[in-house]
């Protein structure tokens, strides 16, 4: 059964990638629960009492998604980072919709081997945000891996499956990741 899934979210791809607008409409009940996942993942880091929840989340992205031109996937998780790069962007909009009147001077972002916000804020979100796009610029991949293990929830094993590499693979390339990251926002006075 998962292959037969597999394998229609495949075709389904390839037809979106084509300019087959229907296509979105059939691939979503597939993806649905998957989607889910990494939104419940997105917003478990996220203060308690955020506004957004998971379905919403996901019905967000995927309103934006709809409206915008398919890139061609080259796979089912080009497809999944790429959901997961528009859900994060969904709560980057949120989160500066929230502090359009504040800087969140002083605050800290610790950045842990289990990469959580101790004290989540949205000014957390904006700066990992901001730090993640100057990472992008260097090196796509390894703001992807945070991305998808930061919001996406996904662990390095899973994460190596997706890719199909070695989980040390993974691990090492997480570890660059990571000390980047924590450079550049100690650099900026956000990092503890």
């Amino acid at each position: 059964m998962a292959r037969f899934v597999a394998e229609d979210v495949t075709e389904l791809l390839k037809r979106l990638t084509s300019g087959d607008r229907s296509a979105m409409d059939k691939l979503i009940p597939l993806v649905y629960q998957e989607l889910h996942r990494i939104a419940e993942g997105y917003l478990r880091r996220e203060s308690p009492g955020h506004t957004l929840q998971p379905t919403s989340l996901v019905h967000e992205a995927y309103l934006r998604m709809v409206k915008q031109p398919h890139p061609e996937y080259s796979n089912r998780a080009h497809f999944y980072g790429i959901a997961a790069r528009v859900m994060r962007q969904v709560l980057v909009d949120h989160a500066r919709s929230r502090q359009a009147a504040k800087r969140g001077a002083g605050k800290k972002l610790p950045l842990c081997d289990n990469v959580s916000l101790a004290d989540r804020q949205p000014m957390g979100l904006l700066v990992l945000d901001e730090a993640l796009s100057r990472l992008s610029r260097i090196d796509e991949n390894k703001a992807r891996l945070v991305e998808m293990r930061f919001f996406g929830g996904l662990t390095s094993e899973e994460f190596a499956e997706v890719l199909g590499v070695s989980p040390l693979t993974v691990k090492r390339k997480w570890a660059i990741a990571k000390a980047w990251l924590y450079h550049d926002m100690k650099q900026a006075g956000i990092a503890e």
